[in-house]
């Protein structure tokens, strides 16, 4: 045993550090899990390199690799909350960089190339819309010169060539930009103060003429006394969402005049959004869902046959 050390009250130092405890421990919470081909990609917080978030791959063969090379950071600041600070198509990753909020293209094995310019502007919740060689994400820009940041949903040039389009501007939050299958439809959710979005919020879906600007937008779902949230395109084009207006986060498909249940559960499949990019269901197919869903019993995985 070693030699004995007696020290003041509050004045012993132990061998037991924080650094030790957290040695080689990843944090998985919001982790992102999506498919590209048959690559999957999360990401990491990672304790141990300064709370760095790395995206991550796993190859079809099996093999792991970090995507997020040090020195970099994907993180965003969108709402402070973050999330939705990567998306993924053909092995090309775009992400938002922490320290200077800008967002990078990284292609396969490549490094990562800023394609948003050097100001007070953050993004999160991307989509990439292939098609037009863009991705549309949530802005929160911080240069207008208002009281508050101006939140929009923009899409850019997927180089950094062009300047942004605006997709939907006007009220003050933004989320969830998801595009149709035939990239000709886009939906979002919004909401405005003093709500939160699980007090009320709404559903829009915009008609996009063939260069993507937004010809012409309406309100599908929700309201100022109604929380819809996760609009998702079926791979037929139909729009699901979820909604509480039967006090539980249940799972809709809109049908023009009037909505149909999906599973109408004392359940909810859904959770306050404090952060973006939350996936509480998807599409394995075209006629079934997966879904996770909580009830007095505790969390659970699901799947709905449709």
């Amino acid at each position: 045993m070693g030699e004995k050390k007696t020290a003041r009250y509050g004045a012993w130092a132990s061998p037991i550090t924080p650094d030790l405890l957290l040695q080689g421990t990843v944090h998985m919470r919001n982790q992102m899990i999506r498919w590209d081909g048959d690559d999957l990609y999360w990401s990491e917080l990672r304790p141990y390199e300064g709370g760095r978030i790395v995206v991550c791959r796993r190859g079809a063969d099996g093999k792991i690799a970090d995507v997020t090379p040090t020195g970099f950071n994907a993180r965003s600041r969108v709402h402070e909350y973050g999330g939705g600070h990567y998306a993924v198509t053909g092995g090309t990753v775009f992400f938002t960089n922490f320290k200077d909020q800008r967002l990078y293209r990284q292609e396969r094995d490549g490094a990562p190339r800023a394609i948003t310019p050097e100001d007070d502007i953050r993004h999160a919740d991307m989509v990439i819309d292939v098609d037009r060689d863009r991705v549309i994400a949530v802005r929160e820009d911080h240069t207008a010169g208002t009281p508050e940041a101006v939140n929009t949903i923009v899409a850019l040039d997927a180089h950094g060539q062009r300047e942004p389009i605006t997709i939907a501007s006007g009220n003050d939050f933004y989320s969830s930009p998801k595009l149709s299958p035939d990239g000709k439809r886009i939906a979002w959710q919004t909401w405005n103060h003093p709500n939160m979005p699980w007090d009320g919020s709404e559903i829009w879906v915009g008609e996009l003429d063939r260069d993507g600007n937004v010809v012409s937008s309406r309100k599908v779902a929700g309201g100022h006394n109604e929380s819809v949230l996760q609009p998702e395109w079926s791979p037929s084009g139909e729009l699901y969402f979820v909604s509480d207006r039967n006090d539980w986060w249940n799972l809709y498909r809109a049908r023009g005049e009037g909505d149909e249940p999906v599973c109408r559960r004392d359940a909810e499949f859904g959770a306050p959004q404090w952060v973006f990019g939350q996936r509480f269901y998807a599409f394995s197919g075209p006629d079934e869902i997966v879904c996770i869903y909580s009830d007095p019993g505790g969390a659970k995985l699901g799947r709905i046959d449709l």
